[in-house]
């Protein structure tokens, strides 16, 4: 393994910025085309995020333009190299699929840019992308290590039946999940995600991740999932998935998580589904750091929507510290301010502001990509450190790392 680049590749890759400026989304295109003609490489990837319109072309398109700008300090790419790897652990990705990559991706450089990628270019791109490879592979294999280590660990797919069903709201159903092996789980970190291998009559194999939405419990883990319009995965689960089906499991992974020892105020905030993980820290906090600090910010549409309300307002209850506020957007006729809700319409920049300890908290902050960007944006501009704003997000992280 190359443990530095020489400065000619970094000179030669660097060279070629303004090329994959203008041609990068051809390129990555090009480079999913050639892959997918491979079963075994296409059943690796969530399908929803390709296509013309899909978000992941235009996510690897900005990964690999961030990679060819920082190529010579690549310390300002750890934490998305820590994402994808985690990424890349849930979907069960191994070393023997790396040179799949590398052939499609050298391959789709010359196809798109013709002459312009000589042999030097094409050699340089090969450097670099050996030596990211390799830096994903070994921090791959050690995550891997750990899964299989831990009490109630595993590698693979594993197992597991539907426990119980749990209608949440109008959108929202629960999923409580129980190995078949009847052995013990390892414990996750409340906001980690699985990742699903489901297959669904007429199709290929689906990979899905979706976040657990309960506290670590060593015999089961709960997901909660909205029903997405013309969303395959969501739409199987909610109209097929039920108390004994089985599913296909990999161990949980992600690095978007509750510290074991938090050290500062927390500040939990969700847009709709993106409470799930909020609601697996807002568990772990009241059950062994009831003390701390702790605001849970949720807004969703209406008490139709707001799932597992009751559930979280008891948990607040057993805190002395932890204060919830919820936002309905569009309240029904009915709906009492008070009772349903504390607050009509969205979370705004300035309440978020006003209200919430910018100086010293964490934020924890998952929700649609609009929610996302407004509350990453208005919380940089205020001046909360970007090592205080921790975010989650469901699908690949294109416009808002831009942002």
């Amino acid at each position: 393994m190359s443990k530095t680049l020489s400065e000619r590749t970094i000179a030669l890759v660097k060279a070629t910025v303004p090329a994959l400026e203008a041609h990068g989304l051809d390129i990555v295109r090009e480079m999913y085309a050639r892959m997918f003609r491979n079963p075994e490489i296409r059943d690796l990837f969530n399908q929803s995020h390709h296509g013309d319109g899909g978000s992941q072309p235009r996510a690897l398109t900005g990964a690999i333009l961030a990679y060819a700008s920082n190529i010579e300090n690549l310390a300002a790419l750890a934490p998305a190299v820590e994402r994808i790897a985690q990424k890349h652990v849930g979907l069960q990705i191994l070393p023997d699929h790396y040179p799949h990559v590398a052939d499609a991706l050298l391959g789709a450089i010359k196809a798109v840019l013709g002459d312009a990628a000589t042999d030097e270019i094409l050699a340089a791109w090969g450097e670099a992308y050996w030596f990211l490879a390799d830096i994903l592979i070994a921090r791959e294999q050690r995550v891997y290590g750990e899964q299989r280590a831990a009490d109630g660990g595993w590698n693979g797919w594993r197992d597991f039946r539907i426990e119980q069903v749990v209608r949440e709201s109008s959108v929202i159903n629960s999923f409580v999940l129980r190995p078949v092996d009847g052995q013990a789980v390892m414990a996750h970190k409340p906001g980690q995600y699985l990742t699903f291998w489901l297959e669904i009559p007429g199709h290929p194999p689906v990979k899905r991740n979706y976040s657990i939405s309960g506290a670590a419990n060593g015999e089961t883990y709960r997901i909660s999932v909205k029903r997405e319009p013309q969303g395959l995965a969501s739409g199987w689960l909610h109209d097929h998935a039920q108390a004994g089906t089985i599913l296909k499991v990999a161990p949980p992974a992600g690095e978007f998580f509750l510290p074991d020892h938090p050290e500062r105020p927390v500040v939990l905030l969700s847009g709709g589904v993106g409470l799930t993980p909020m609601v697996a820290m807002l568990e772990t906090i009241a059950a062994r750091h009831p003390a701390l600090p702790t605001q849970y910010i949720h807004g969703t549409h209406d008490r139709e929507t707001h799932a597992m309300r009751s559930h979280v307002r008891a948990l607040a209850a057993q805190g002395s510290a932890i204060r919830v506020v919820d936002f309905h957007q569009t309240p029904l006729p009915g709906e009492t301010a008070g009772v349903d809700y504390d607050h009509a319409g969205i979370i705004t920049d300035d309440w978020l502001i006003a209200n919430t300890p910018t100086g010293e908290a964490d934020y924890y902050i998952c929700g649609p990509r609009p929610f996302l960007r407004a509350a990453v944006s208005a919380l940089s501009l205020a001046g909360v450190a970007s090592d205080r704003i921790h975010y989650e997000f469901f699908g690949p992280a294109d416009e808002l790392l831009a942002a």
